[in-house]
């Protein structure tokens, strides 16, 4: 009778030690995320959420999502409400395999940390490509000197025709310069003949 009363009496020991130990055992665990594990998006998601098995609490990069050849998306402010783990992204990247890497503090004080790999099947958005205004205002400005150019050429010989035709004509001084030629010769002649007589 004593032996089994020990017997019974070391039993229920056992399984009061048992399950005080086992919560003291188990540890947070991820219920679900957004993205899910293995998902393939259509678009690119602006936020992370991840849901876990108690309340936990997150330290300073509990979040990052890294792509393909090791692009980093920007993780902005991560905010705890009870299990539930939220982070504002900007995606960025080609369409390939992302992921989800992330690392919290459960009930216990244990760190706790995962990955929750993902699909993009478009691209997340690229950084806008820096362009140089220097070829296209030579390339401008090129067209802009020959035209000015050419209007002062073609301006140059119309002036100097306008000169010319407001002028007096070359034919003009050749004739004066002959009449006046022959005014003299004949002044001339008079002054050198003799005056005759008369009668």
């Amino acid at each position: 009778m004593f032996v089994r009363r020990m017997s019974a009496a070391l039993l229920l020991s056992a399984t009061a030690l048992l399950s005080t130990a086992v919560p003291a055992l188990a540890h947070t665990e991820l219920k679900g995320s957004n993205p899910a594990k293995d998902a393939a998006l259509a678009a690119p998601p602006t936020q992370i959420q991840l849901t876990f098995s108690e309340t936990v609490q997150v330290e300073p990069g509990a979040i990052s999502v890294a792509g393909p050849g090791g692009e980093q998306w920007t993780v902005g402010q991560v905010t705890v409400a009870a299990e539930v783990v939220t982070a504002p992204v900007t995606p960025v990247g080609p369409a390939g395999q992302y992921t989800i890497s992330w690392r919290v503090i459960s009930a216990d004080g244990d760190p706790v940390s995962g990955k929750i790999p993902f699909t993009l099947t478009v691209a997340a958005g690229t950084p806008t490509p820096t362009t140089t205004s220097a070829p296209p205002t030579t390339s401008s400005s090129a067209p802009q000197q020959s035209a000015s150019a050419v209007a002062t050429a073609t301006a140059t010989p119309a002036s100097q025709q306008s000169e010319d035709s407001g002028g007096i004509p070359t034919w003009l001084w050749i004739v004066g310069a002959v009449v006046l030629a022959g005014l003299g010769v004949f002044v001339g002649l008079r002054a050198g003949k003799p005056n005759t007589p008369k009668a």
